[in-house]
């Protein structure tokens, strides 16, 4: 499966390397966040890994839902436990949570399908900044700080009507932001499609933090940033 190359097994817990959770940030979720840089100080694996790994050891199910609840270090041992429970808890070797997951309705083990939904919904997540995070920042005349963006993922959830599907893609529907303070709480609606039916929705919630007055300026100059970075790391992967 495309996830292999992304994690490694020891003995019966996963660990992803800040090399592997960047590579997958940059090279399939098509996110430059600096959180996910392998030198980052507060590096953490992307929770669009962990949400993909999910899928592929407990199935694709009709409705799920993800809590991120910590964020998981360079080479963390995680556990994903052997259960066919409907609620399940991602913890490290040491008892700490770092996701929760629950889970309804009809379950696919159809890795062909698995793959596809993942792949979709991870470049879906892919483009919230500057794309989708930008205009909202716009909107509310608050911007995150250039020189510490803070972009968090805090929680997602989909209901799909049937599973029998091949390659459902998601489509963005509505996009809020709820300001307190120099916090933010950002929310995504998306619709799910095949052949252009809709067969299913969902949501997405991110925090941002630091917020401050809104300065076009600054906002371009980090858009520029975040875009040579981009384009640095395609031209040498290339």
């Amino acid at each position: 499966m495309f996830l292999d190359h992304f994690y490694q097994t020891t003995g019966e817990r996963i660990q992803i390397s800040a090399e592997q959770g960047s590579r997958f940030a940059k090279e399939v979720a098509n996110d430059f966040n600096p959180l996910h840089n392998p030198d980052s100080k507060r590096f953490c694996v992307p929770g669009d890994l962990l949400f993909s790994l999910v899928l592929k050891k407990y199935g694709l199910s009709q409705n799920m839902t993800f809590k991120y609840t910590g964020m998981v270090g360079n080479n963390l041992p995680l556990e994903l436990p052997l259960t066919d429970a409907e609620k399940l808890v991602i913890t490290d070797e040491k008892g700490k949570d770092y996701l929760h997951v629950e889970r309804a309705g009809a379950i696919s083990d159809d890795a062909q399908l698995i793959e596809n939904f993942a792949r979709s919904y991870v470049a879906f997540s892919g483009i919230s900044f500057p794309h989708i995070l930008v205009p909202l920042m716009q909107q509310n005349k608050v911007m995150i700080n250039p020189s510490r963006p803070m972009v968090i993922y805090d929680n997602m959830s989909f209901e799909l009507h049937d599973l029998n599907l091949r390659n459902p893609q998601l489509k963005l529907t509505d996009s809020t932001l709820d300001v307190d303070g120099k916090r933010g709480l950002i929310k995504l609606h998306f619709a799910i499609f095949e052949n252009d039916i809709e067969v299913g929705k969902g949501s997405k919630n991110m925090t941002i933090g630091g917020l401050r007055e809104y300065d076009e300026a600054e906002m371009q100059q980090l858009i520029q940033i975040y875009e040579k970075s981009k384009q640095a790391y395609q031209q040498q992967v290339a």
